[in-house]
């Protein structure tokens, strides 16, 4: 139901290669404390994306830190990058109990 009433069409780049898929938009706050003690709140945007969908090169992949995704809103593209939070937190989770979907990490980096 989530993919066909609650996503985007969204491009996911590796390299030079790209997919797009479908995603559903949403965020993590995660609350990491740096190396002076202080509690640090960062907010993450996450793509929610079918784990079978994400096809590069014609392989089915995990995501990596570094990798890409460009969304469209209006005439503006938005480009995020896959990275984790800090402190040794994953750039990306299964976000079920049977590895379906995954819930990848982004920070926005540049608008085209």
């Amino acid at each position: 139901m989530r993919k066909e009433h609650a996503t985007s069409s969204v491009v996911y780049w590796r390299g030079v290669n790209s997919v797009t898929v479908v995603a559903t938009i949403g965020q993590t706050i995660f609350a990491i404390t740096d190396e002076y003690n202080v509690e640090v709140r960062t907010v993450m945007r996450d793509y929610l994306i079918q784990t079978a969908d994400l096809i590069i090169d014609g392989s089915v992949v995990t995501p990596a830190r570094g990798d890409r995704i460009k969304e469209t809103v209006g005439e503006s593209v938005y480009v995020y990058e896959v990275m984790g939070p800090g402190n040794n937190e994953p750039e990306w989770r299964y976000s079920d109990d049977f590895n379906k979907t995954l819930r990848i990490h982004t920070k926005k980096v540049d608008t085209e």
